[in-house]
Parts: C-alpha cells; sequence; structure tokens
C-alpha cells in the first residue's frame, strides 16, 4: 500500500513520554505506529485496514485509561453511592467514533489519520458492533450508560458477554435470513477482561435445612452444578468529563474445562462436556424459547446475570470495608424490564442464607435497594416461568418466592378483605391451570419504585395491567419518559448539522439539549433555511449512494424520504405502511397522469426467527418493492427499499437522511419508543398515531409540525369493548379493498394466491392492531403530508422546529429525573492526578489491590 505510513515507521521508534495519554497529531501518530507493531504485530506491508482500525482502537482506549483508572479510584476513596443498571441488552454500538467525540478528540485523530493517507471513515466502518441488544430496550440501556457518565454519576451496567449477538439479517428471495452474529471474531480492543473477580453460580440440586450454633432456622442450597462467571468490563466515558464508569458484562465458563481422566480413557467429549455446557449458557441472546431446553436456557441466563452481578455488589461492599446493612445506601438497583427480576430473590438468598440476616431485615434492604422499569403494556410480554422448571433450576428461590408471596397476599388481604379474584391476580404464582412464576409480579412487589417511560404508558400501566399494584401501592409509581443520547443521534450521526449549530450557539447544546431552542428564530430565516435544506441534501445523497451499491435502484434525493426503520412487528404496524404504498401504486397504474409527491418508502428492521407473520410482513414489503421498483412507468414517482441487517451502525446513516418519521402503532401498545425522538432530533416530521412519546413530542414541538392520524387509546379500547369487526371495514371502503384484493390476486407474488393469505387472513378476520380501522385516516394523513412537503420553505420551517424544539427527549433528562425522584443519587464528578510512570516499587494497598474497584 503506496501510502505515507512506510516513511513514518522511523519516527515511530522515537517513544514519547507522553506516549499513552499524549493528545497531539504527531503523539498519536507515534502510539499509532507503536499500536500496529506491538500490539497487533504487523508490519506496514502486511497490515490490513482492520489492523489499522484495531491500532487506532487501542491508542483511544489508552487515552481513556487515565480517565478510568482515575473515575475507580474516586468511588473507591469516596465509597460513592452507585447506580447498578441490570439490562438483559446493552446495545452499544460502535464504540470508536462515539469515544472520540466524548473525550473531545475527534479532530485531531482524523487529522492524524489522514496525514498517514488514511481514509478515517473508511477505518470507522472497520468496526464490528456488539449485537448484544434486540432493539429499542437495548438502546435506551445504552443511551443511559453514556448519560450517566456525562452527568458525572458513578454507576455500573451490568449484563452478559452473548458470545454471539443478535443475528445478522439477510434477505433471500425477499425473506429474512437469519446468519450466525460473530461479533468477537476478532477480538474486541475496548474490552478488558478480569478473571480475579470471577464467581461462582449455583443451579439445580436440592435445598437442606438446618440449625444453625445459635438454634436459628436455616436453609442451605446443595446445587447440582456450579459455572464461573468471568467479568469483561468496558470503559463508558460521559462528554467532556473526567467520569469514565464501567461496563461489565459476564461470560460463563466451567469451573473444571478438561477432564484429563475422560479424555485418557478415550472419552474425549465428556473430557470438555462441562466446558462446553457451561459456555452454552452465554453463547447466544434471547435463545428460542419455545422448547423446553429454550426456556430452560433463558431462566439460567436471566439468574447467571443478577447473580453474578450482585455477588459482585457484595466484593465492592467488603473491599470499601461498608457494613451488609448499609448495602442499600451504597447501590441503588435499577431493574430494566423484567428479564432481571430474580435479583429480588437471589438478594434476598444472599442475605438471609449466606449472610444470616433476619427475614424482615433483608426484606427491607431489597426494597429500598430495587427499582423497576416497565417497558410493555401488552399482558403477554409480561414474562412468566412454569414452576416446575424454575423449582428444578433454582430450588431455593422458588422457596423464597412462596414465602415473600405468602407475606405480600397476607397484606393484600388486609387492605381487600374478601377479595378472591385479586388475590388471585396479584400472587406471585399464576395457578390457573399449569403453574407459573409471575416475574412482574415479583418485580412490583420487591421494589420501592415502579416506572412507565412515557406519560401515556404510565397512565395505561396504572389503569390496565398494573392497576392491583396501582392501587395497593400508588406511592410506588411514577413515570420518566425515554430519552436519547445527542452525542451519538446528533454529533456523531449528523456531523453536517452538529457544525451548522455549533457554529450559531457554541458546543454546550451537546450537554444541555434545550439550548438548542436558541435557534427557534432562525427557522423561517431564508439562508438559515437553504443551509438547512443542504444538509438533509447530502445526507440524503449519502444514504443514496449506500443504497445503491447494494440495490443498484436509482433514487432522486429530492424525493420525500418516508422512513420506518425499528423491529418488524405487527403492532408496530409495517403492513399498515405497505398498503398506503400498494394503494399509491394501485391509484397510480389505474391513473398514469395522476400527480403525486415522489417518494422513496424506507423499511428497516428484524423479525424473530421464530415470528412468521413478522417475516411474511418483510416479505410482502420486498415483493411490493420488487415490483415498483422494476416498473419504467414509476421510475420517477416511487421507490421501496428494504435495508437489510437494521442496526446502531446503519441507523446513524438513516436518522439523518429522513424525512419522513413512520411512528404508526396502535394507540395504547408502544410504551414509548425512542426512534421517534433520534428521527426528531435531526429534522424528520413525524405522522404518528397517539401513542407511547409520540403523544409528548407533539406537544413539545407544536401539533401543527406533527402529522397525526388514528385513534387514541380511548378510542380503540371503546371499540373493542363495542365489537370490532374488520370485515366491515373491508367491505364498506373501496380503495382498502382494492388494495388488499390486488395483493391477494397474487400481483406481488408472481401469481401465488396464497403467499399472502395468512396475513390478509389474519386482517380480515381478527386485525388485534386495527389496521382497517385506521387505513382511512392513515391515508388521508398521508395527503396532508405530500401536499405540506411541496412547500418546501413551510416544510423546512417545521423540520427545523422540530430538531431544535426536542431538548427534553435528551437521555440526560431521563437521567436526571432516575436520579432525583429514584435513586436519590448526586454527582460524584472525578479529579484527575498526572499519570507518573514509576521506577521503583509500586506500593501498593495489599487489602486494595485486585478487591475493591467498581
Amino acid at each position: 500500500m503506496d501510502i505515507p505510513l512506510q516513511t513514518e515507521v522511523a519516527k515511530a521508534a522515537l517513544f514519547s513520554s507522553d506516549h499513552h495519554t499524549g493528545m497531539s497529531v504527531e503523539t498519536l501518530k507515534q502510539a499509532f505506529f507503536d499500536n500496529l507493531f506491538f500490539v497487533q504485530g504487523k508490519p506496514v506491508a502486511l497490515a490490513t485496514k482492520y489492523d489499522y482500525y484495531m491500532a487506532l482502537a487501542y491508542l483511544v482506549r489508552d487515552r481513556m485509561l487515565d480517565r478510568w483508572n482515575g473515575t475507580a479510584e474516586s468511588y473507591t476513596k469516596n465509597r460513592s453511592r452507585t447506580v447498578c443498571y441490570l439490562s438483559a441488552e446493552f446495545l452499544m454500538g460502535p464504540h470508536l467514533g462515539n469515544n472520540l467525540i466524548n473525550m473531545g478528540i475527534y479532530d485531531q485523530v482524523r487529522q492524524a489519520m489522514e496525514e498517514l493517507g488514511l481514509d478515517f471513515e473508511e477505518l470507522l466502518d472497520q468496526e464490528v458492533e456488539p449485537g448484544l441488544g434486540n432493539g429499542g430496550l437495548g438502546r435506551l440501556a445504552a443511551c443511559y450508560l453514556d448519560s450517566l457518565a456525562t452527568l458525572e454519576v458513578a454507576s455500573l451496567g451490568y449484563g452478559i458477554r452473548y458470545e454471539f449477538g443478535i443475528f445478522e439479517q439477510e434477505l433471500g428471495n425477499g425473506w429474512q435470513v437469519e446468519r450466525t452474529d460473530k461479533w468477537l471474531r476478532y477480538g474486541n480492543p475496548w474490552e478488558i477482561v478480569r478473571p480475579e473477580w470471577a464467581l461462582e453460580v449455583k443451579f439445580g440440586g436440592h435445598t437442606q435445612p438446618y440449625h444453625d450454633e445459635w438454634g436459628h432456622y436455616r436453609v442451605s442450597w446443595v446445587p447440582e452444578k456450579e459455572v464461573l462467571g468471568i467479568p469483561y468490563d468496558t470503559p463508558i466515558l460521559g462528554y467532556q468529563v473526567n467520569t469514565a464508569n464501567t461496563l461489565r458484562l459476564w461470560k460463563a465458563e466451567a469451573i473444571e474445562s478438561f477432564d484429563f481422566e475422560s479424555f485418557n480413557q478415550g472419552n474425549y467429549y465428556g473430557a470438555v462436556e462441562e466446558k462446553v455446557s457451561s459456555e452454552n449458557l452465554t453463547k447466544v441472546l434471547y435463545p428460542n424459547d419455545e422448547t423446553g431446553a429454550g426456556q430452560q436456557l433463558r431462566l439460567q441466563q436471566q439468574f447467571f446475570l443478577v447473580s453474578c452481578s450482585l455477588q459482585d455488589m457484595f466484593r465492592i461492599l467488603a473491599g470499601q470495608d461498608i457494613p451488609l446493612e448499609q448495602f442499600h445506601e451504597k447501590f441503588a438497583i435499577q431493574l430494566n424490564d423484567t428479564h432481571p427480576a430474580l435479583a429480588a430473590v437471589e438478594l434476598m438468598r444472599l442475605l438471609v442464607d449466606e449472610h444470616h440476616l433476619e427475614w424482615s431485615w433483608a426484606w427491607e434492604i431489597t426494597q429500598k435497594s430495587l427499582a423497576y422499569t416497565n417497558h410493555t403494556l401488552m399482558p403477554e410480554a409480561l414474562e412468566k416461568w412454569p414452576v416446575d422448571l424454575f423449582g428444578r433450576l433454582l430450588p431455593r428461590h422458588l422457596e423464597i418466592i412462596y414465602e415473600i408471596n405468602a407475606r405480600f397476599l397476607d397484606l393484600v388481604r388486609m387492605r381487600f378483605p374478601q377479595d378472591a379474584a385479586r388475590l388471585e391476580r396479584m400472587s406471585l404464582i399464576d395457578e390457573r391451570g399449569e403453574s407459573y412464576v409471575r416475574m412482574a409480579n415479583l418485580a412490583c412487589v420487591s421494589s420501592n419504585k415502579i416506572n412507565g417511560v412515557a406519560e401515556l404508558h404510565s397512565e395505561l400501566l396504572q389503569q390496565t395491567v398494573l392497576k392491583d399494584f396501582y392501587e395497593l401501592f400508588p406511592e410506588k409509581f411514577c413515570h420518566i419518559t425515554n430519552g436519547v443520547t445527542p452525542r451519538r443521534w446528533i454529533a456523531l450521526s449528523n456531523p453536517r448539522l452538529t457544525k451548522a449549530v455549533t457554529e450559531r450557539i457554541g458546543s454546550g447544546w451537546l450537554k444541555n439539549l434545550e439550548e438548542m431552542q436558541q435557534l427557534e428564530q432562525l427557522a423561517g430565516d431564508a439562508s438559515f433555511q437553504e443551509e438547512w435544506r443542504e444538509i438533509k441534501q447530502s445526507v440524503k445523497r449519502d444514504l443514496i449512494e449506500r443504497i445503491h451499491q447494494q440495490y443498484r435502484v436509482l433514487i432522486d434525493p429530492a424525493s420525500l424520504f418516508d422512513v420506518q426503520v425499528k423491529r418488524i412487528h405487527e403492532y408496530k404496524r409495517q403492513h399498515l405502511n405497505a398498503l398506503h404504498i400498494v394503494t399509491l401504486y394501485s391509484q397510480l397504474k389505474q391513473n398514469p397522469q395522476m400527480e403525486i409527491t415522489p417518494r422513496t418508502f424506507i423499511f428497516a428492521g428484524k423479525a424473530a426467527p421464530g415470528y412468521h407473520m413478522a417475516k411474511l410482513m418483510i416479505k410482502l414489503i420486498t415483493s411490493v418493492g420488487r415490483m415498483i421498483n422494476q416498473d419504467p412507468d414509476l421510475r420517477n414517482q416511487m421507490r421501496v427499499i428494504f435495508l437489510p441487517n437494521y442496526n446502531v451502525t446503519n441507523s446513524q446513516r438513516i436518522y439523518p437522511a429522513s424525512d419522513l418519521s413512520e411512528q404508526i402503532s396502535t394507540a395504547g401498545t408502544e410504551a414509548s419508543g425512542t426512534g421517534n425522538m433520534k428521527f426528531a432530533m435531526n429534522g424528520a416530521l413525524t405522522i404518528g398515531t397517539l401513542d407511547g412519546a409520540n403523544v409528548e413530542i407533539r406537544d413539545t414541538v407544536g401539533a401543527d409540525n406533527f402529522f397525526w392520524f388514528g385513534m387514541t387509546a380511548d378510542e380503540v379500547n371503546k371499540l373493542k369493548f363495542k365489537g370490532y369487526h374488520p370485515r366491515d371495514y373491508y367491505q364498506a371502503n373501496p380503495q382498502l379493498k382494492d388494495a388488499i384484493d390486488l395483493i391477494a390476486s397474487g400481483h406481488f407474488s408472481q401469481g401465488d394466491t396464497s403467499l399472502f393469505q395468512p396475513l390478509l387472513d389474519k386482517l380480515l378476520h381478527h386485525d388485534p392492531f386495527m389496521l382497517l380501522a385506521d387505513y382511512q385516516s392513515y391515508i388521508d394523513c398521508q395527503q396532508r403530508v405530500s401536499q405540506a412537503y411541496r412547500d418546501q420553505n413551510r416544510w423546512t420551517e417545521m423540520s427545523i422546529l422540530n430538531s431544535v424544539r426536542m431538548g427534553r427527549f435528551s437521555s440526560d433528562r431521563s437521567i436526571q429525573e432516575y436520579c432525583d425522584s429514584i435513586w436519590k443519587v448526586t454527582p460524584s464528578p472525578v479529579q484527575l492526578g498526572e499519570y507518573i510512570q514509576m521506577d521503583g516499587p509500586l506500593g501498593v494497598n495489599e487489602k486494595r489491590c485486585g478487591k475493591t474497584r467498581s
């Protein structure tokens, strides 16, 4: 490769004193070479683009370590109250660009790489993002970690280091095809393994009651199996602060990974059986739970996460010489949905069985430590586990749940005497038919706070799925609307917009997004509008170039980019969007002279591997797209694109390029949504129902700058109560009937009339998410969108107002509300000393070494 790298090799041999911490361009270049040679073990002549990326990643990580170590030392010294965020998912996205922005060295590093003749953007593209989440839940957790560090709040994120994350999605003949997500195949430069902090986790076996030396009744758990939990730590930098918190992910390993005796006897599989069995625990994110084995693995994963994390907290507590009775004063534990709800039972087991606290004292500590965030309004989505499975896998925990339940139901009886139906609904055990452990009920009983994630969501929780618990514990309930970090979703994703904003109001808005409202006065300014439009056109052209490489489809950047990107699910109603496209297509074919606003419809999202109806929705979209994209009559009017393998990397390219954000779930089904916020921050206008955070976004940006359609949640419930008959809407609406009949005829499926019949039958006979009831309102609203887009001055003004009024949807605001209302924590600013390379003895306090770092 003929680049200046060759001529710089000699300079790299000169090791500067600030080699690991220096920020000058020259020092960065020298450090890059050192990592390429000594870490990657490659001379320039043999180095690949990925080697260059790794050398750069280690260069950046070196400069993070001063803050990371300083933060841990500060928290240890000050015994800082610590937020522990437990989540089954952390969809972090690529680390490199985000770390450069938060450290404030993005421009220096870009310059250093370009002076070496390297394409900086190409280096960023080399990073394989960790696929450790399925969608909004994991991405929210990642945004919250960013904000916790930026607000200088002591925190630990606890999750699982899945060897294979969410699958990579490809398209085969228009169908979703799942490929293994091998995100670790080349290593991960951002993590540091901590084997010295490994912990043992138990499964199965039985319990043995006994009396201790003082005659107290105790229970011992005799497990059938134990595995090791190995922590892998990743630094999480705050923006323009010294704080670098930790994301700690647990990997399962066998306590004894190789049976030498079995091997010598010729039993080669038996020699490694324990290793394989143990490591399967953290192999895959969300194994398919349609089988008994899959259910067991999921339950094992959830317990593995909470047991490792709680034991780690006890390690930190002991290392900092904090009394056990102050556990809840040291740690505020947030349960991100019900996946970590077993934390309540495991904490009780550790306090009562391992540390011999009296039950009521242990329960008080548990309740003061835990808080629960609910993310769903659908009763069927609330987790529950068969009692038989639970008892086999976690026998002691089932006993503890029975005890918690008995005491809790006594409280319910006192508050609501002679109400057997309420007792049945609130019990931690569902005994209708096969018995189940109800995880949401457990989380509600054991937490001191229960929060929804949008105003509407919180209201509906109190009125529906958690109504009984709200009536018993009204003081526990609160609402905190979700938010997203502007560092990733504006600064990193949309550098052109970031530059334009910063030139006018400075860079403070990236820490206080409300400052963007200063630009509201420019919304009608002609020159600012022109600059705004040019930024949007530039990012649209960038996306078009990437689409063209894959699809070879010509797209007009002046067309309206109508975008729906999110997990594929019936309640998110991608098929309502598809019905609009088919309606528009049918109108154009019947009336070729009809004038429309040219549109490029863009979809992206993954369907769960076992969710056939969602996969059929993808097939419908791709089939409609194939027909439209090949029709020469529609070349300048419509394009339909399904972008495969939707992830954080791809979303960073899509949000800034979007004109219209499709947020069209049935009112009362979406908890909050965060994609709606990312679109609006980047200037996309929303077409949406009054669902989730859409309600608050509309109130914030102004009703005139939001395209609302469809029934409200109250109207949905009234129609259900009255009796909903979707076929009546089909028969009464010729336009709707024409669209459905066209699909049923095989027009988009090469004559196969049976392909989409299951989807159409469900719409016509059941339609649980009321597409047909909302169809005409949606079509009418889309016509208003088209009319508005033709007036580019007015559209641009609306776009600007959407973006600059989104300050309250920063995750910094959300986290501040958690700190004030739930966690009761204040900032713990970190002061860094100068890094000094020591020549003599370390003088380490052996008690602290390797034991107390948080």
